[in-house]
């Protein structure tokens, strides 16, 4: 099954196809929301905003949160042309294309996720490197999201993170870790030469945690906290607390950018931050 086919929403009237030129993207979790609405024409965020719930979440109590939000703003009910859904959980895991045998889907999560009989289980593929994504999306708020806009995309957060870093290095000649920071987990994604060296997620509740992962990871993989170029992305700063534990072990630090040119405004910050969120358009 393809999920990250294209679509466009397209409502009537007066006989006349009306385009908003208007985007909405949700990201969902089961720590929280984040939604953006984007003009398309004027390539312009209109609005982002995120909330964080304050315990882990149920899936069954995550699609009551999602209706709730929808039901509380009014500006999640207006017409949008394109609508994007990306599932943030750990679920998931890339597949080598070749090996990939779509009858035999829930195996290749069993290796590495917990995972339950009545799952649904679905993949992404990603071009870039000729793999598969095998991951559970949250089907209870696809189901509501379809009822509401009907067809959407919908996409791993992990496909758009690594196709995104992967179209960015691949004309690379050294290695890269890029750390994508999120409020309680973070991914690492290692690329040497531009090719995929590792993707994994952590939870972190600590500064410690962050620093104990990263440079347990470069250990793993023989790379060299001074020398290894490392890249920031996501919810961190220069001068918060990760940062500034990270500086004290990681010689070269850099923040990445999106590739997109949306004009930076209250919400939007920088470039580096609301990496999957902005990216898939």
């Amino acid at each position: 099954m393809e999920t990250g086919l294209k679509f466009m929403i397209q409502s009537k009237t007066n006989n006349s196809i009306h385009i908003t030129h208007k985007a909405l993207s949700i990201q969902i979790s089961l720590n929280g929301l984040s939604f953006c609405i984007l003009n398309m024409q004027e390539h312009s965020v209109i609005r982002v905003e995120h909330v964080v719930f304050d315990k882990k979440l149920t899936p069954f109590e995550l699609l009551d949160a999602v209706k709730d939000a929808f039901n509380t703003k009014e500006w999640l009910n207006e017409t949008f042309d394109n609508v994007q859904v990306i599932h943030v959980n750990e679920l998931a895991t890339l597949v080598p294309k070749p090996l990939f045998n779509e009858d035999a889907i829930a195996d290749y999560l069993k290796l590495s996720s917990k995972i339950l009989k009545t799952d649904f289980i679905t993949f992404d593929t990603i071009s870039v490197n000729e793999t598969v994504n095998v991951y559970v999306p949250y089907v209870n708020v696809n189901n509501y999201i379809y009822e509401r806009f009907g067809d959407f995309t919908y996409k791993h957060f992990s496909t758009v993170l690594v196709e995104e870093i992967l179209a960015q290095e691949k004309n690379a000649s050294g290695n890269k870790m890029f750390i994508h920071v999120n409020p309680t987990h973070f991914e690492i994604i290692v690329t040497k030469k531009g090719t995929l060296a590792l993707y994994n997620t952590f939870e972190h509740h600590t500064v410690e945690d962050f620093i104990y992962y990263v440079l347990f990871t470069a250990e793993q993989l023989d790379l060299n906290p001074e020398d290894i170029e490392t890249v920031l992305l996501g919810a961190i700063t220069k001068g918060d607390a990760l940062y500034s534990i990270l500086y004290k072990y990681v010689r070269h630090i850099n923040f990445g950018r999106r590739k997109d040119n949306f004009a930076v405004t209250e919400d939007i910050k920088n470039n580096h931050s609301h990496f999957t969120l902005l990216t898939h358009f």
